[in-house]
């Protein structure tokens, strides 16, 4: 192994060790013989809707979309994904084929570990059952959550929402301010189910309200109490 690969695959275990703290000796082996890793490039598909799910993903680093086509070819951002953070096993444990697609929002790394050696140690051990079946019970609720928002809330509130998850999750740049991704307006109205062009009219009131400020694809957020308060009333 070249020692590029070598630094990735090191830095992938360590990655891992949430999981391989709780496996065997034996079974951490396995995990080592079997696990592959790739490299996606921005808008690159990681699987589709449709498909067979086989290996449960780990992201590594960068950023990952999960998203599902609608009526009319419309797109609905679901979730987004962080390091390190498990997903794309669901549909296997439910015995179906996949029914999101997955997609890179920049360049990205994701480690793949075949989902049928997963289900084999969860029968073998309890600790990793149970840690799979939290992030299932997490994942349910939290869509649980996110559907009644993005059903009832209005627009800017719809979209504060989107601007504060992205902040809680990704982070902010050193000035402590800037949202660390920069997202196409329209990848910000999918995630808010709201077309494009209202995503825009809405960014452009914010920021004349001096809420946020807008730099290209960039969005610093200027104006934090009042963004948690437009969430909040929806």
């Amino acid at each position: 192994m070249k020692r590029k690969d070598m630094a990735v695959f090191t830095d992938t275990i360590s990655s891992l060790q949430d999981i391989i703290e709780m496996l065997s000796p034996q079974q951490q082996e396995e995990l080592k013989a079997n696990i592959s890793i790739q490299h996606f490039k921005k808008n690159e598909e990681l699987y589709q809707e449709g498909e067979v799910p086989q290996m449960l993903h780990c992201l590594i680093s960068g950023k990952v979309k999960i998203y599902k086509d609608g009526i009319g070819g419309r797109t609905q951002i679901v979730r987004v994904i962080k390091p390190v953070e498990y997903f794309g096993f669901r549909a296997y444990f439910a015995n179906q084929n996949y029914v999101t697609s997955a997609a890179a929002f920049e360049a990205s790394t994701v480690c793949l570990i075949p989902i049928e050696l997963i289900e084999k140690w969860m029968k073998e051990n309890y600790r990793l059952a149970m840690f799979f079946i939290h992030l299932l019970a997490v994942e349910v609720g939290n869509a649980d959550q996110r559907t009644v928002n993005l059903t009832q809330k209005h627009i800017r509130g719809r979209l504060a929402e989107s601007l504060i998850f992205l902040r809680d999750n990704y982070g902010l740049e050193e000035d402590g301010a800037t949202l660390s991704i920069y997202l196409s307006r329209e990848d910000l109205a999918n995630m808010s189910n709201m077309t494009t062009s209202n995503a825009i009219r809405t960014l452009s009131a914010f920021a004349q309200e001096k809420i946020i400020a807008i730099d290209g694809k960039k969005i610093k957020i200027i104006d934090a109490e009042s963004l948690e308060r437009i969430n909040k009333i929806g």
